[in-house]
């Protein structure tokens, strides 16, 4: 359907009275950080983060970017640099986040257990001159550093901003096991970086417009090989003031329990920024327990939750949470991955045994446009649907690899302008040019790579994914990028990986390996794949298992046959 043509349910909160015209909303042209200025002026003293009971206002929240700010001044970053940040959940990644952006650089968004080669690929492909990384991580970080353009590392520890006890019971436990560099004139830790900048009295706001390059975060494209996704100021902004809009019911001081890590853009753009945004409280965790989730929701009682959906089969299989009163909750949301009809209607029905007048509420988007552009209205829901599209975010399915759209009901490619689609694919102009396309109406569209169809009244419906892409825990895992590293070992022919059903993580990868003509399946060869796998693999992408075969089945072009490996893993669990 054209986009004139796009009809959307009247009973929505972010529709109302528009009938079946979307409302359109008035977007700041500016900065990331300007945004959160103005957050910190409106509310100053109302909290903006709460780090294991350490609290800060948005006053003093305001105050420890301009400090940040001064410092990466003080260390030489212009406007236009590029300076990574590989962390979890902690105050000094949000402070650098926002500081970064204030001097009008560009943050560059990379998940600490990446392995060292794919760290190093993350800070060349950007051209980063400076990266503050968490202290777990220098271990790799050390053997690549030198095959960069970067020339200052700044190391935080989880610790530095806890509460004094809480930081010495987990030095003492774990902090004092991690390797951790020898300052100097290229490593600096983060309270003397911070202490660089107190002499620095310039005005460090370059005030970025909404077109400006704000923040690279990665995802595996089409081709299933790395992709820096660059996403502007407004992309962001635009992000957050639909997403309150789309929520219905927010308001300033509400709280969310900010698990999703700020290296995703789910966690980044909807439980840091969106909530900032709004003058809400993000509850950072550096590291999400199932085990301890009950804990966390009776310790802080949040307002909004925000997770994939292993998030609430944890919830459900938590035998501690038999007495929990969740009645706080205003809004319950899961992205990252399909929830499954089965998953919803017991989530739902364990909301509202626990006094919880809300429905689990499942959104869709991709890192290409940030996060969610869709999601389900809070009092409606139809069976098997992603929701309606964000205000001022346009669908349609078409034909796959056409501009050819198709009729209400009938399965496509979704397709969808707005925004908050990226700028580009980083350095990847034909990954760029196959992803987002001007169609006949004039807007430029984002080709998802998924298979869905939309309803007349605008709902839309996702069915699977047209890439072949595994998604584990919420992580999108791309096998050719696995394969290609596995079949870089000296002694493997070649390999193909699946994903495998988990309880737990949705799927996990199972590798299937040929060694080369002659080479014997030994221990040795067993360990020495592992370890070549473990080396260049981020963690949450390691192989869960490896099969070793003479042969892998093929299609009749010669190509690996790897839906009937997946069968056979099908046969295998239906049988056991």
């Amino acid at each position: 359907m054209k986009n004139k043509e796009v009809k959307v349910a009247v009973k929505t909160p972010w529709y109302g009275s528009y009938g079946d015209k979307p409302r359109h909303l008035e977007y700041k042209d500016c900065s990331l950080y300007d945004a959160i200025y103005e957050t910190s002026q409106n509310y100053p003293n109302i909290v903006a983060y709460n780090y294991f009971g350490v609290e800060k206002t948005y006053k003093e929240f305001n105050d420890e970017i301009i400090e940040c700010a001064r410092s990466f001044k003080s260390i030489g970053i212009k406007e236009k640099d590029v300076v990574t940040i590989c962390m979890p959940n902690t105050p000094e990644g949000v402070i650098a986040f926002y500081a970064i952006n204030m001097i009008g650089a560009v943050a560059n968004m990379v998940h600490p257990l990446s392995s060292e080669n794919e760290i190093k690929y993350y800070l060349n492909v950007s051209d980063s001159v400076a990266l503050i990384a968490i202290d777990i991580a220098w271990e790799k970080i050390e053997k690549i550093i030198m095959e960069t353009k970067v020339k200052k590392t700044i190391i935080v520890s989880v610790k530095d901003s806890m509460p004094t006890a809480l930081g010495l019971a987990y030095y003492v436990t774990k902090g004092r096991k991690v390797k951790r560099p020898e300052a100097n004139g290229k490593i600096l830790y983060w309270k003397d970086f911070i202490k660089i900048g107190r002499n620095y009295l310039q005005d460090c706001n370059v005030h970025l417009k909404g077109e400006a390059t704000a923040v690279i975060l990665y995802s595996g494209g089409t081709t299933g090989t790395p992709k820096g996704i660059v996403l502007t100021n407004l992309n962001f902004n635009a992000l957050a003031l639909q997403g309150i809009t789309a929520c219905g019911g927010l308001e300033p001081g509400d709280s969310i329990l900010a698990i999703m890590p700020i290296f995703h853009g789910f966690g980044l753009g909807i439980c840091i920024h969106t909530v900032m945004y709004l003058g809400g409280k993000a509850i950072l965790q550096p590291q999400f327990s199932a085990k301890t989730f009950d804990k966390l929701l009776t310790k802080y009682r949040p307002n909004i939750i925000a997770g994939v959906p292993t998030l609430y089969e944890a919830l459900l299989k938590n035998k501690r949470m038999d007495n929990v009163d969740l009645s706080f909750l205003k809004i319950v949301i899961s992205g990252g991955d399909s929830l499954s009809i089965s998953l919803k209607k017991k989530v739902d029905t364990f909301l509202k045994e626990h006094n919880a007048k809300v429905q689990v509420r499942e959104g869709y988007g991709l890192t290409e446009c940030v996060t969610g552009t869709c999601l389900i209205p809070a009092d409606e829901y139809r069976e098997g649907s992603i929701g309606i599209p964000y205000p001022d975010t346009y669908y349609k399915i078409v034909k796959p690899n056409t501009h050819t759209e198709v009729e209400y009901g009938v399965d496509g490619e979704i397709c969808l302008s707005g925004l908050t689609v990226m700028s580009e694919y980083l350095k990847e102009p034909k990954e760029t040019a196959h992803t987002l396309q001007v169609h006949e109406d004039g807007l430029t569209w984002l080709h998802t790579g998924d298979l869905g169809c939309m309803d007349k009244d605008g709902w839309v419906y996702f069915k699977q994914r047209l890439k072949r892409m595994i998604i584990s825990s919420g992580y999108s895992i791309y096998p050719q990028h696995i394969e290609n590293i596995i079949d870089s070992h000296p002694d493997v022919l070649m390999s193909t990986v699946i994903g495998v059903d988990h309880p737990y993580k949705v799927q996990v990868i199972k590798a299937f390996v040929v060694l080369k003509n002659g080479v014997e399946l030994t221990d040795e060869i067993k360990d020495s794949i592992y370890k070549h796998c473990e080396k260049n693999i981020a963690s949450y992408s390691m192989p869960y298992e490896f099969e070793y075969r003479d042969s892998l089945p093929k299609t009749l072009v010669g190509k690996v046959a790897y839906t009937k490996l997946m069968e056979e893993e099908n046969k295998k669990k239906e049988n056991n």
